[in-house]
């Protein structure tokens, strides 16, 4: 294969595991990143687009190609309130699926949350499932969406319940609710890159510990 590929999130935890990836494997001969600022990394694979997400005329064109990878998310507390967390995680991913869709990119890989329902009476999960059900319908020839629960890895800020839960998380889940079992950044990197290359052709959303299928189904 040699595909060109597009990642919106490529800044994050998930975001830069999977730029990484891509760039060593061989069946990706592009990789566009959209990012806010130059990230300085350097590779003949990558194109960086710096764009303004909130103006699509900055975009709209350049999107293009055989993917549309998606780990683009913010928190509470680095957006300052739910409706510039609903702008990042929400509007702006589908203004992308909407474009990539549009422009005949058939391939969209979104990076969702455990748990996602847009009926959800917890405004983060009801915000992810509003995605997932919009993206859904929108038709791609290969839709899929990763729902992992906690993500592990460096992280540049240290988030001080996460050190305390995740041990506690592992291993509660080796024997119960496996489904919130933790799941190393890498993983969900490489579970996006398989979706690709080995589509499943009879499902859409990977739920929690369905993720780390993507991985070891291939190994």
């Amino acid at each position: 294969m040699n595909l060109t590929v597009n990642v919106i999130g490529a800044t994050g935890l998930v975001g830069k595991q999977l730029v990484q990836q891509l760039l060593e494997n061989n069946n990706f001969e592009k990789v566009r990143i959209f990012v806010r600022r130059k990230t300085g990394i350097e590779h003949p694979k990558l194109e960086q687009q710096i764009i303004d997400f909130k103006n699509e005329e900055t975009w709209k064109k350049l999107l293009t190609g055989d993917v549309l990878f998606s780990t683009l998310g913010t928190t509470l507390k680095q957006a300052g309130s739910k409706e510039k967390e609903y702008e990042v995680d929400f509007t702006f991913n589908l203004n992308f699926a909407k474009v990539a869709k549009e422009n005949g990119i058939p391939n969209y890989v979104l990076v969702s949350s455990v748990g996602a329902n847009s009926k959800s009476q917890i405004f983060y999960t009801r915000m992810k499932g509003e995605l997932d059900d919009a993206v859904a319908r929108l038709g791609f020839e290969n839709l899929v969406v990763l729902r992992p629960s906690s993500l592990t890895g460096d992280r540049k800020e240290k988030r001080m319940a996460e050190i305390i839960s995740i041990p506690i998380a592992n291993f509660l889940t080796r024997f119960m609710m496996k489904k919130y079992r933790p799941i190393k950044d890498e993983i969900v990197a490489q579970a996006m890159i398989n979706s690709v290359l080995n589509p499943a052709q009879d499902k859409t959303i990977w739920e929690g510990s369905e993720v780390f299928e993507l991985v070891s189904s291939q190994a």
